[in-house]
């Protein structure tokens, strides 16, 4: 009997071995589904395709289940976009990884996915081109904790002193390029955000 089948736009937000010979465990964020736990067959040599699908790649994926959709098999995928550029930065790798495993951990609102799905994508785009990865990574979680309904704005804003929310405020309103503010600044601000979300949510950083 076959298995169930579905199709889907999806981000690949992490990869690890499955266990298994020729085989890697996916896990995917889908718009229309949120997190899918994928196996993928790890091909090689004449079998080998020509994009094999890499870490935060954003893809179209035909899908099959045998167990109720705890798990799906890629059968096939077609490559949307590819984020080269955070494979060339630590940093932007590390800001990437969080942002994929914050989307893995949480659970998303059927009616949120869309709205962080848009998120992921520009967050994604922003490290692959040389954006600044702790502003990325602190604009991003500030942007779906509020999206969410989280009161971000009304319980952590006023916790900050002056001079930090006036560069708060300067970080999430303004553009990436428009940017000037220090490391240590900004790892100050994001590490009290952070704090406030361990303190006050449910959200797993």
């Amino acid at each position: 009997m076959p298995g169930q089948q579905l199709q889907t736009m999806a981000f690949i937000l992490a990869r690890q071995p499955s266990g298994a010979d020729n085989f890697e465990q996916l896990t995917a964020f889908a718009t229309d589904h949120g997190v899918l736990h994928c196996l993928r067959r790890q091909a090689s040599g004449k079998t080998a395709t020509a994009t094999p699908l890499d870490l935060f790649d954003e893809a179209e994926l035909w899908l099959e289940s045998s167990n109720q959709g705890r798990t799906w098999f890629i059968r096939e995928h077609r490559l949307i976009r590819r984020h080269d550029g955070i494979g060339r930065s630590y940093e932007a790798l590390r800001s990437a990884a969080a942002l994929g495993a914050l989307l893995a951990r949480n659970p998303v609102p059927d009616e949120s996915r869309e709205a962080v799905a848009g998120l992921l994508r520009t967050s994604l785009a922003a490290l692959a081109a040389g954006g600044r990865p702790d502003i990325v990574w602190l604009k991003s979680l500030y942007c779906l904790l509020r999206d969410e309904g989280y009161p971000v704005k009304q319980q952590w804003w006023p916790q900050l002193g002056d001079a930090d929310r006036d560069t708060a405020a300067h970080l999430l309103n303004q553009p990436l390029a428009a940017q000037t503010a220090d490391a240590t600044t900004v790892a100050r601000i994001t590490r009290r955000l952070e704090d406030w979300v361990r303190a006050e949510t449910e959200i797993k950083l």
